[in-house]
């Protein structure tokens, strides 16, 4: 399973999304799934709809149990997390699953997209 994991602003658009899946996407396996937290799982559905993609919503506990390796202070005051995109994209890939891709920001700031590949799903 390779999840692709979001983290995005509340003005954000689908067009987005797309951007940041595209660039963390790049040199890496084809993600299987979409991922985001509950909260704001509307956005990323429509994305997978597009795209032909099953979208996992992931619970603000496993968002603040995910390791990250990458800060920002917003995930970090918001979300209790470094990124919200890597830990929504581990948390969905399952136990044991790791980074590919760490966050990378969409050119107009407003989303971020993580990948992860699991292996006990």
């Amino acid at each position: 399973m390779i999840v692709a994991g979001f983290g995005f602003r509340a003005t954000a658009d689908l067009g987005a999304l797309h951007a940041a899946l595209d660039i963390a996407q790049t040199g890496h396996p084809r993600v299987t799934a979409l991922a985001a937290p509950t909260d704001k799982i509307m956005l990323v559905k429509r994305l997978g709809d597009a795209l032909g993609l099953p979208v996992i919503a992931v619970a603000a506990g496993a968002l603040t149990a995910a390791p990250t390796l990458t800060r920002a202070s917003a995930s970090l005051r918001y979300r209790g997390t470094g990124s919200v995109a890597e830990a929504a994209a581990l948390a969905a890939a399952g136990r044991g699953a790791r980074l590919l891709a760490s966050r990378h920001i969409s050119p107009d700031r407003m989303a971020s997209c993580a990948i992860a590949q699991g292996f006990d799903q």
